[in-house]
Parts: C-alpha cells; sequence; structure tokens
C-alpha cells in the first residue's frame, strides 16, 4: 500500500490490485447526475429552438453560456481545490449544477435560460476538474483503467438522460420533465452515499498550485480543443442533420441519435480492453480516425437506419478521447495537476462554447449539412496534433 497525499487530500493507493471500490462508485455517480441532465440537454436543443421561437445562432448560445462557464470554473479550480479539497469541490460543484439546472427547467425565456445554463456549466466543470483527478489519485498506476470506466458510467447516465428525452418528446409531456431527474437523484445519492464518506482536507502549506506550464502543454491543450469540439458539435446539433437528411419529425430525430451517446457509453465502458498494448497516442489516434469514419458515414447518409449505425460508431470514436486527451495534459503538465486540469477547462469552455454556436452560425448562412463540415477539420486537426506532440512517456489504460 502506498500513502499520497497531494493537495491536502490524503488517499491510500493499491499499486497492483484493480478493484472498482466505494469511493469509485460514489464519483462515478456523482458525475451521473450532470450527465443525466447533458445527455437530455443536447438534443433537446431543437425542441428548445421550437418551443422559444428562435434562430439556430440564439439556441447555440446556450452552448456558448456552458463554454463561459469552463472558463470561469478553471479560474477557480486550483483556490477550490486548495481551500476545500477535491471531494468537498466535488458536493460544491453539484450544489452549483442543481441550481442553474432547476432554473433552465422552470424559465421559459431564452434570456432566462441561457444564464441558468451559465450557473449549471460552472458547476458541471467543477465536478468534471475535481472527480477526474480524485478518481487519478486514488487508484494510481491504475488511474487511467479507472477514470474510463468511471466516464463510462457518466456516459450510461449521459444515454439515459438521451433517451428519456426523445421517449417525452414523443408524447404530449413537456420534454422538460426529462432534465428534471437530476435533481432528486442528487439528494438521493448524498443520502445513501456521500455523507458516510469524509476525508480529512489539509490545505498544502505551499498555497494553491500557480505558475507557468511547458509548451507541449498548451500544444496539446490545443488539441483537447478540437476533440471536445467536434464532439459537442455532433451531440448538440446532430438530430437537425439527421432531420435534413431524411425527412424524419424533430422528435424522431431527437430520438435516433441516441446512437452517438450509446457508442460513447458502450466504448467508455469496454475502453480498457481496446488494443491494451498500445500507449496513450496511439489509441488516441486509432479512435479519432474512427470518430472521423462514422461521421462522414452519417453525414452521407439519408437512411435513418444506416445514420443511426454512423452516429453509433462515431460515438465510439469519441469515448475514449476525453481521459486519453486529459491523461496527455496531466502528463505535460504533471508537476501542477490541479493546475493543468483547471487550465484544460479553458479549452473545454472555447469547444463547448464556441463550436455549436459556429456551427449555428453556419446552418444560419449555408445549411446544415454544410456547416457540419467543421467537424472533420476539427477532427484532422486533432489528429495532427497528437502525431506531432507525443507524450514522453507512454502508458496504457
Amino acid at each position: 500500500m502506498h500513502r499520497l497525499c497531494c493537495c491536502g487530500d490524503e488517499i491510500t493507493l493499491t499499486k497492483t490490485v484493480y478493484k472498482r471500490d466505494r469511493i469509485f462508485w460514489l464519483v462515478a455517480l456523482q458525475t451521473g447526475v450532470f450527465s443525466i441532465f447533458m445527455g437530455g440537454f443536447g438534443p433537446a436543443l431543437p425542441l428548445l429552438q421550437a418551443a422559444q421561437g428562435t434562430s439556430a445562432a440564439v439556441a447555440g448560445l446556450h452552448g456558448t453560456a456552458l463554454g463561459l462557464a469552463s472558463i470561469i470554473a478553471g479560474y477557480i479550480a486550483a483556490p477550490l481545490a486548495h481551500r476545500f479539497g477535491r471531494y468537498k469541490s466535488i458536493w460544491i460543484g453539484l450544489a452549483i449544477f442543481n441550481i442553474g439546472a432547476l432554473s433552465f427547467i422552470i424559465f421559459p425565456s431564452p434570456w432566462q435560460t441561457i444564464p441558468s445554463i451559465l450557473i449549471a456549466g460552472i458547476g458541471i466543470t467543477t465536478i468534471i476538474n475535481n472527480a477526474f483527478l480524485y478518481i487519478a489519485n486514488h487508484y494510481g498506476e491504475n488511474a487511467p483503467r479507472a477514470t474510463a470506466q468511471a466516464n463510462g458510467i457518466s456516459s450510461t447516465f449521459f444515454l439515459m438522460g438521451n433517451f428519456l428525452i426523445g421517449m417525452i418528446a414523443s408524447t404530449t409531456f413537456n420534454w422538460r420533465l426529462g432534465l428534471l431527474v437530476a435533481l432528486p437523484f442528487t439528494f438521493l445519492l448524498y443520502f445513501f452515499m456521500g455523507r458516510h464518506h469524509s476525508p480529512e482536507h489539509i490545505p498544502d502549506d505551499q498555497g494553491k498550485q500557480s505558475g507557468s506550464l511547458p509548451l507541449r502543454y498548451w500544444i496539446g491543450w490545443i488539441g483537447l480543443l478540437f476533440t471536445i469540439s467536434a464532439e459537442f458539435s455532433i451531440s448538440f446539433w446532430s438530430a437537425a442533420l439527421l432531420r435534413e437528411r431524411t425527412g424524419l419529425t424533430a422528435a424522431l430525430s431527437t430520438t435516433l441519435v441516441l446512437a452517438f451517446p450509446l457508442g460513447m457509453a458502450i466504448g467508455r465502458l469496454s475502453g480498457t480492453s481496446f488494443a491494451p498494448r498500445i500507449g496513450i497516442d496511439r489509441r488516441l489516434q486509432m479512435v479519432l480516425l474512427m470518430q472521423v469514419f462514422g461521421f462522414v458515414l452519417f453525414w452521407f447518409s439519408g437512411n435513418p437506419i444506416f445514420s443511426f449505425l454512423a452516429l453509433l460508431i462515431a460515438g465510439l470514436g469519441t469515448s475514449i478521447q476525453f481521459p486519453l486527451t486529459t491523461l496527455r495534459l496531466l502528463n505535460f503538465g504533471k508537476e501542477k495537476p490541479d493546475l493543468a486540469m483547471g487550465k484544460s477547462g479553458f479549452a473545454a469552455g472555447i469547444a463547448i462554447g464556441g463550436a455549436p454556436l459556429l456551427l449555428g452560425f453556419l446552418a444560419d448562412q449555408f445549411g446544415i449539412v454544410q456547416a457540419f463540415l467543421i467537424v472533420p477539420i476539427a477532427i484532422t486537426l486533432a489528429f495532427s496534433i497528437v502525431t506531432l506532440v507525443p507524450i514522453r512517456e507512454e502508458a496504457a489504460l
């Protein structure tokens, strides 16, 4: 057994034996809370646009709000972890998220829902930053495996949220009810698991992590920006492209695009079995190629079943990109993990806020089919960065 004290959180590590323990399930389920909301939010964007009577560009401002939220959360990541510890910071993030999510569900106007998503997004990024590092430090050398599987659990909830929105949109009930599930889930999780786990936190005497990060980190940071841009562009607008290509109703298109989060869930849950002897960079290149292959098939398809299968392939390719690209950044900035993780939030913010907004703007100007060409461009640029700037120490999941 090893003891690791990082950012004041004292954690016990098992060097060789990997087991999904109580901490794993608690943190994975904490990320599941916001994932069930986000799973419904993406495909609900066309429904929200129709309900509010806005343009695609205005609807895309909700994604911009999420992006801005990631940037704001990136600034407070290191101070928050230093003051409260990563575990308590996760619960703080959940509280912020629930306030924003409830406001989004209640208020009808875009000028109310956009700020609501901003608040929810600050909570989401706070959860992600702290949960990823908490799991990684808890499992030590097994961190890649644990983080990929925790992301798989999160993706399962994302898929549930997507499915709920699709099902409710096909009925006479208000589709916003599908987003409401996340709120009671938070309280149940705290009552049955959270209140029984309270690790001691002692703030680091040297203060919060600060200073500069190496150039290789920032180049890898740009790669993260492109991968997240591609993921959220597909997640937010694939239903609109499917409707344009096939002529399906908005409700049915929203249901069929669950293929994308389904592929992500399958990929993340089984990601540790995918090419286990291949290092992080090579594996990331392979999944990027799979993603662009699935997307190209989806972009050309005019058949609902073929489109479903193509999105499934794209989801498989997208599935483990986030843990792999994040592990690359932590490798580049290994001396300052909280700072490196916090700065990654800036990339996520620009991508989540900028890519869907840009796609929405291009869709208004040139049509959704042409607008979606930004996705293969982003994937190609991400692949190039991984190829040109590899990590120095390859590790296998």
